[in-house]
């Protein structure tokens, strides 16, 4: 039988949504769409590109808790309600993936909280047992 296994943030919003910031079934990790909340505090930055930071870090959390690293990702998916505020975020999107090249989207659309100005979500296999 194939794991499956939710791993949670913390954040209020999968409780009060009830969903999980990452799913891990067999081999894929699915990351929902997060974004720059800081859950220990549940607070958010009003600059995009801190923002953009934020939901890597948060990111990198759930991957870690399921054995991956930003290597490990194929395919991301970043939302944002403003296509203004896409440029200014690329030198860390840059950092973040440079490297692994995943397959990538950039949607305008709207978010459910203004505060948000960019919400990523990712797709990553995890590596072979060692």
């Amino acid at each position: 039988m194939t794991e499956r296994r939710a791993i949670l943030s913390g954040s209020t919003f999968e409780e009060q949504i009830g969903y999980a910031r990452a799913v891990v079934d067999g081999d894929w990790v699915h990351v929902s769409g997060t974004t720059g909340f800081d859950y220990t505090t549940m607070t958010i930055s009003d600059d995009v590109v801190e923002q953009a930071e934020q939901c890597l870090g948060n990111i990198v959390a759930a991957l870690t808790e399921a054995g991956c690293t930003l290597a490990d990702v194929v395919r991301v998916r970043y939302l944002l309600p403003d296509r203004d505020d896409f440029e200014p975020c690329w030198p860390v999107l840059r950092r973040a993936f440079g490297e692994v090249r995943p397959a990538a989207t950039m949607l305008v659309c709207g978010l459910s909280d203004p505060r948000m100005k960019i919400e990523i979500e990712a797709y990553a296999r995890r590596p072979p047992a060692r």
